[in-house]
């Protein structure tokens, strides 16, 4: 396995907004598609064309004996995590504006303070909690229940969140087990596999110039990808997970361009407390290790 690189956390930095810069593009054009095409084609080809671009660079950096593993259900586990996240995003996305959903879908860091102290049993501060609630607030302000403004796909954002708190949780215990490189194969692997029994069920032919925005599905997910793990490659994870919340600016930013979408006052403040609480909670999780193989907390891809 490579050593880590010399640490430079402006490099680091660099790297992780540009990754928040690049994925929001893969939901932006998953939600241009989905108008056309079901969601679980969309999501087989965010796995599928991931999977062309990342097996081959772990194999040729890390070799094939980096794909031994001790723990292959958990391995196969967290994917399904990742791919029950992704169907639930995007099935959201195509009802609800983009800035919305991914706010609602930060509230993973929330969800993590909990299933810290249920799961794991870590002794979580009352400072983090207090942190939850306000997190909670700002969830129930976008989402509006018993309001006009509610939509039922908030619902589904925040299942995505559920699945995504339990990927990171998964990325903990498999921190040291497989490289970065090696568990995003996994994922994509797992991932395409399970879309491709449905695909039959699903298929519809696309045009030539949409499966070339479905190949940028998958091309903008990889390199998003591999922009973060080369950061986390330059920087400690405590520094760099506030920058993840530069996604949601860039989500911002397309809804209005794309879909001429843009939260209304009170989902702005919903969004600006999840922003701060998230930060908060990146910030009081400080990580300890410094390893290639730490986990990449919060990067919703």
């Amino acid at each position: 396995m490579p050593q880590l690189l010399s640490r430079n956390p402006t490099i680091g930095i660099a790297l992780i907004v540009t990754a928040m810069l690049v994925v929001p593009f893969m939901d932006a054009i998953a939600k241009l598609l989905s108008v056309r095409y079901p969601i679980l084609q969309l999501v087989w080809a965010r796995f599928f064309f991931q999977f062309l671009v990342v097996t081959p660079l772990a194999f040729w950096r890390h070799g094939p004996t980096a794909f031994i593993t001790k723990q292959p259900f958990l391995q196969v586990g967290r994917g399904l995590f990742l791919l029950g996240a992704t169907v639930c995003f995007w099935a959201a996305i195509k009802y609800i504006p983009l800035a919305d959903a991914i706010a609602l879908l930060f509230f993973d860091a929330v969800i993590i303070v909990a299933l810290s102290a249920l799961v794991l049993r870590e002794q979580v501060p009352a400072s983090r909690w207090f942190a939850a609630g306000l997190g909670l607030i700002g969830v129930l302000i976008i989402v509006r229940p018993g309001f006009e403004a509610f939509h039922w796909a908030s619902l589904l954002a925040l299942a995505a969140s559920v699945f995504f708190s339990m990927f990171i949780l998964s990325n903990r215990l498999l921190a040291r087990e497989v490289a970065p490189l090696v568990g995003l194969s996994y994922q994509s692997v797992g991932g395409f596999l399970v879309m491709t029994a449905a695909i039959p069920f699903v298929w519809v032919a696309p045009t030539a110039t949409d499966l070339a925005l479905m190949l940028a599905i998958g091309l903008t997910g990889a390199i998003g990808h591999l922009l973060l793990i080369r950061a986390f490659e330059f920087a400690d994870a405590s520094l760099l997970a506030p920058y993840l919340y530069a996604e949601i600016i860039m989500q911002v930013v397309l809804g209005y361009w794309l879909f001429n979408d843009l939260p209304d006052a009170w989902a702005w403040l919903g969004i600006a407390l999840i922003i701060i609480v998230g930060v908060f909670l990146s910030l009081a999780a400080r990580e300890t290790s410094h390893s290639d193989n730490q986990p990449i907390p919060g990067a919703h891809l």
